[in-house]
């Protein structure tokens, strides 16, 4: 749950789903367990033994446990490699934005785009100044045609830590742990330089140079944005007590039915935003109707059937708009080529492989693979 959206913008709808499921238990009290702890509605909780809570640990019926041989050192110094947001994993080591620029170019662009703006089903990293995009975490879709919240690092995410443990242990995809701790702390600079972010009220412009005293710094424009708190030795606790808490949530009664009384009303930000729209704001939730494109004879069955080794040259046969590779061929004659395709030769299979195919149909798909490639 976020600070930006709570108890802002509410439905009826809305408030009715989060009380259910606030109220799995029922209309009962919270139910408590033998050592104190309050259940949070449709949660459970378990005795601690030594300090160890789990239902197997503390399963009576089983006469022994065995856990396999103690990790050693070296193993648990391997396995050991989070990055926390105090601080403890993150290693000494330095990176600059300009280096970081260059990796990223190297290593990241591709996938993630020019500046981190995303790409190709690749998350952005960045949309902008962080600050200012966090505060589109308030955005509420009071109607279908309305902006929601920008989800990225830079306005997002409550902690720097995650990014440089993450870069570090799984990025580039291709080949991870294969960077070196001050390559990190560079990439790290240059994505918080695109974030427009600042560290200790100076700005990570080109110039900036990130260490680990600097990194401890950091404080996200999203550190504060999520509720309930579970930050700390706490956490757990503290998460317990706000869901039990009913006000915190809903209409702040538990309650499965008959939540509501008198008609729902849809309560909106008060103050924010364009409320005149001119043209009004579309409420049609439909697709326009996809424009029908007028094919060459041949052009669908050829993309269906023929394209998948034809449309580039790595599978041996002559690509589409290879004009030197269909001179050559054609040098044999159109006759040869059309019974070649229908018959096949060498790995082209007859008709392609599409048997379906009338002999009249595979001439008109040779012939416009003949002319798209002059």
């Amino acid at each position: 749950m976020f600070k930006s959206y709570h108890k802002i913008l509410i439905s009826a709808t809305l408030a009715l789903a989060v009380t259910t499921v606030a109220s799995l238990a029922g209309n009962n009290e919270s139910r408590t367990y033998p050592n104190g702890k309050k259940v949070i509605d449709g949660g459970s909780t378990y005795p601690v033994v030594d300090g160890k809570t789990a239902s197997y640990f503390v399963n009576t019926q089983k006469n022994e446990i065995k856990f396999g041989r103690e990790a050693t050192e070296n193993e648990i110094k391997a396995w050991d490699i989070d990055v926390m947001p105090d601080g403890t994993g993150l290693p000494e080591g330095s990176g600059n934005v300009e280096d970081g620029d260059e990796l990223y170019e190297n290593q990241c662009g591709s996938c993630h785009g020019d500046f981190g703006a995303g790409g190709g089903g690749y998350p952005a990293l960045q949309k902008g100044n962080a600050y200012e995009g966090q505060k589109s975490l308030t955005n509420q879709r009071m109607g279908p045609d309305d902006d929601g919240p920008t989800r990225n690092f830079g306005s997002y995410w409550p902690e720097a830590s995650t990014l440089w443990w993450y870069i570090k242990t799984g990025m580039p995809h291709p080949a991870p742990m294969s960077l070196t701790d001050n390559e990190t702390y560079a990439l790290v600079a240059y994505i918080l330089s695109v974030n427009e972010i600042e560290i200790d009220g100076v700005l990570v412009d080109d110039e900036y140079e990130l260490d680990r005293e600097k990194f401890l710094k950091i404080k996200m424009p999203n550190k504060d944005g999520f509720e309930p708190n579970i930050d700390g030795p706490t956490g757990i606790e503290d998460v317990r007590v706000y869901f039990n808490d009913f006000s915190n949530y809903g209409n702040g009664t538990r309650c499965m039915k008959d939540c509501f009384e008198g008609e729902p009303v849809l309560l909106g930000i008060s103050g924010a935003g364009i409320s005149d729209y001119q043209p009004a704001i579309s409420i049609k939730k439909h697709l326009p109707k996809e424009k029908e494109v007028e094919s060459l004879p041949g052009q669908k069955t050829y993309e269906a059937t023929c394209s998948i080794c034809h449309a580039t040259s790595d599978m041996g046969a002559p690509a589409v708009g290879d004009r030197k590779a269909w001179i050559s061929i054609l040098n044999k004659g159109i006759d040869k080529v059309y019974v070649n395709g229908i018959d096949g030769i060498n790995g082209m299979p007859p008709k392609g492989g599409n048997m379906s195919l009338t002999e009249a149909e595979m001439k008109e798909v040779i012939d416009y693979m003949v002319n798209a490639s002059k």
